[in-house]
């Protein structure tokens, strides 16, 4: 086991003027080179990136020709990147990718779980339903997954298999575009391999991502801002930022987050790459976080009058809607 991260206080919520909850994290803000030019706690601690590395799990793909090879375009490939909803829009792109590519539902592999679109609205799951593997957050990530399989003529069986060809690809993706980082291998909640990465690291790959490095980076940039609502859905925090992004420079902001307290973030016209990571994985506390992060950077003057409206800290309620206490981003970034 490795050493714990030197994370500090970044959101704290009260309770009757008392504080009850302490988020702790780390953020780092990074330039095109890599180098962190702002930070708080550990930003070179490694943390797992979860589904912020779906983008560049989709990259091998795009890389090898795949898109041309499907006919696919940027709904396709936005999904490829998502944590989505399991709205009517993310099916039917799942299921045309699988039927362009001769693949069955049963070939994912990524388990099954409510839609997400339920909890991103406060709605409760009817009851005793069975779920498709298609309403899988991920399932977009393995279908991509399987499309590669497919335009190397692989085994559909074998795609999460570390040592296959398409999860080598993918970790020699990361090596080559954060080279000298080191890869601390896990599985994901949906049985993918996954990768821990200093914090710098993830921002120096979203400023790559925003920048559009290489055309294939280009390519992946253009479908997650093209098409947010594919990439995250109604209500959601990714589909917001890149929302509020591109009202003041269309495709600005490249947004992802992923589970356990991380979120990702590459502005294309700062030329920066921020990661943000809250240690006891509390949404809205991360949430907080990255909103305070963009206005301490200037990018954000006021939540309130954006779509990032609804995510904003402020006041919390109980059941009868009285204020009871507060949640509040207390850190500042500093400096490198």
């Amino acid at each position: 086991m490795t050493g714990s991260p030197r994370h500090l206080p970044l959101v704290v919520t009260t309770r009757g003027g008392i504080v009850e909850c302490v988020h702790y994290g780390s953020i780092a803000v990074v330039d095109r080179a890599g180098r962190v030019v702002a930070g708080a706690g550990d930003p070179r601690a490694l943390n797992f990136t979860r589904s912020a590395l779906k983008p560049f799990q989709a990259l091998p793909f795009v890389e090898d020709g795949g898109m041309a090879r499907f006919g696919f375009g940027s709904h396709e490939l936005a999904l490829m990147c998502a944590s989505h909803n399991a709205e009517p829009l993310h099916l039917g792109i799942a299921r045309r990718i699988l039927r362009r590519i001769g693949a069955r539902e049963s070939d994912l592999q990524c388990g099954s779980h409510p839609p997400m679109v339920f909890s991103a609205s406060g709605r409760t799951p009817p009851p005793r339903r069975r779920w498709s593997a298609l309403c899988h957050n991920c399932s977009g990530k393995h279908c991509g997954f399987l499309a590669w399989c497919r335009l190397h003529r692989r085994p559909l069986r074998e795609y999460l298999d570390p040592g296959s060809p398409l999860q080598r690809r993918i970790r020699a993706a990361l090596r080559r575009l954060a080279p000298g980082t080191p890869l601390a291998r896990g599985t994901d909640g949906c049985s993918a391999p996954n990768y821990a990465l200093p914090l710098a690291r993830l921002a120096q790959l979203y400023c790559r991502l925003a920048c559009g490095d290489t055309p294939e980076l280009a390519a992946l940039r253009f479908a997650m801002t093209r098409h947010p609502d594919i990439v995250s859905g109604t209500a959601r925090m990714d589909l917001a930022l890149m929302q509020a992004g591109a009202a003041q420079q269309p495709g600005d902001w490249v947004a992802k987050a992923g589970a356990a307290g991380v979120q990702a973030l590459g502005v294309r016209s700062r030329r920066l790459g921020i990661a943000i990571r809250i240690a006891d994985g509390n949404a809205a506390a991360v949430n907080a976080a990255t909103l305070e992060t963009l206005a301490q950077l200037g990018l954000l003057r006021d939540a309130g009058r954006t779509p990032l409206a609804r995510f904003a800290p402020g006041p919390i309620r109980n059941d009868r809607g009285r204020e009871i206490g507060r949640m509040t981003a207390t850190f500042r970034l500093r400096p490198a």
